[in-house]
């Protein structure tokens, strides 16, 4: 029995143990954390409320991972019809807003339909960056008014110095057609990428990783400090020191370089190259539950501190109180860009005034319960230099035989059904390795 190990707990760290156990193998998962999960985490305080590490919904379209996540939860979960709307200059657009301009101000709408038209009838643009494609899927007016702020305050960094290997499904480009429809009337049909997810009925998202507990030899509390890979050794914090077959990692790749003994120099320059958003998520528990028609909000304006809200509330009524409701505000840092200044906690008033004067609290709402957290590892950000940095790191850990996965160890922009399989993967690999 080969002796497979795995680092962190969370949604790849599962996944990589749920391709191992299908050939009969137990692999010891080392977690630093006191809890299970990693980002798929759930804390249910004591006032009842709980919360995610950042929203977490289901919306994968492929039929086996739903199976596996509907028996995890023992078929127990909640399907529900998404609606996103989006904050900007006082105006509550649906999203996505470039196919619901309708209500915003008429010389914006004229701008923004005047500038578009005007993009599909230039030469085609070169794509250099995320800032050309912007400007060539929507023209100027909207590119600067919607996309390039929130790439400021959720990636952190401006359109100019990203890549767009990131896009995908992910920003819809609309036909001339589609604008106008949805210029002229509030009714425009929606577009997305997701139109319904699945969330668990208890117990928040970490509940989809139930089933896959038992599936790996768990140590929680293990807080990785070196890594040898030639001698194949693992040494913790705690004094544990533990020997390795093959190694399947999901730590976040500038920590896991850091410890590796030995590594080369323009290898841990490259891994502190790599750019990451820290967020800052800011919890309330409110007096009631009708604060909002949205299960998620996008906010553009630069000057309210948040920069998305979810209703943990509206996922499932089991998350909260009976009669009460919750908000989740993101708040984005990034070392490399945009470093946090104080601590969570100072945030929160900030939050609280900013939900404030959206109108989404009213003077006299109850809050029942108020908390901050850190998520050291947010959002990779997508700039210029992460390819051939990535390249670099990839390249070397491959060399030495330690498997990657997960949104932090691939360093993309990974759903949680591809966060899953990735693990799969590189467990598939492992074993093909060691055979």
């Amino acid at each position: 029995m080969p002796n497979i190990v795995v680092l962190g707990s969370g949604m790849a760290g599962f996944g990589a143990a749920y391709r191992l156990h299908a050939e009969g193998i137990t692999p010891m998962i080392y977690e630093e954390s006191g809890y299970h999960g990693g980002h798929t985490a759930s804390f249910r305080y004591n006032s009842g409320f709980l919360y995610d590490i950042g929203p977490h919904i289901s919306f994968t379209k492929d039929t086996r991972i739903q199976d596996l996540f509907a028996d995890s939860v023992d078929q127990k979960y909640e399907t529900v019809q998404i609606n996103l709307n989006n904050y900007w200059n006082g105006y509550w657009p649906r999203h996505p807003v470039q196919l619901h301009l309708h209500g915003l101000p008429e010389d914006v709408i004229v701008r923004v339909i005047a500038d578009f038209v005007e993009e599909r009838q230039a030469p085609e643009r070169a794509m250099r960056n995320y800032e050309d494609w912007l400007l060539a899927s929507f023209g100027r007016t909207f590119a600067e008014l919607f996309p390039m702020k929130y790439t400021r305050k959720y990636h952190l960094t401006t359109a100019d110095n990203m890549s767009i290997d990131w896009l995908g499904p992910r920003i819809y480009r609309p036909s001339l057609e589609e604008m106008l429809r949805g210029a002229l009337s509030s009714s425009s049909p929606h577009v997305h990428y997701i139109t319904n997810f699945r969330y668990p009925t208890e117990g928040g998202f970490v509940s989809y990783l139930k089933k896959f507990v038992p599936m790996g030899n768990l140590k929680l509390n293990h807080e990785m400090v070196s890594l040898d890979p030639l001698a194949r050794q693992i040494r913790f914090a705690n004094g544990v020191q533990t020997n390795y077959d093959a190694l399947v990692s999901s730590v976040p790749l500038p920590d896991l370089v850091r410890m590796i003994r030995g590594v080369p120099h323009d290898v841990l320059e490259a891994s502190q190259r790599l750019a990451c958003s820290t967020c800052v998520l800011v919890n309330f528990g409110v007096g009631r539950e009708d604060l909002s028609s949205a299960h998620m909000s996008y906010f553009y304006d630069e000057d309210i501190c948040f920069t998305r809200l979810s209703f943990p509330h509206m996922l499932s009524a089991r998350n909260v109180p009976r009669g009460t409701g919750s908000i989740q505000a993101e708040v984005y840092f990034s070392d490399k860009y945009k470093p946090m200044t104080g601590s969570p906690e100072d945030w929160i008033d900030p939050v609280l005034r900013d939900l404030r004067r959206c109108g989404l609290l009213r003077d006299d709402d109850r809050i029942l319960f108020r908390n901050a957290m850190l998520v050291r590892y947010a959002n990779v950000i997508f700039d210029l230099e992460r390819k051939t940095a990535l390249e670099t790191v990839h390249g070397y850990l491959e060399d030495v035989g330690i498997g990657y996965c997960g949104r932090y160890g691939e360093w993309g922009y990974l759903w949680t059904d591809e966060v899953f399989k990735s693990g799969e993967s590189v467990a598939q690999k492992v074993l093909d390795r060691i055979r």
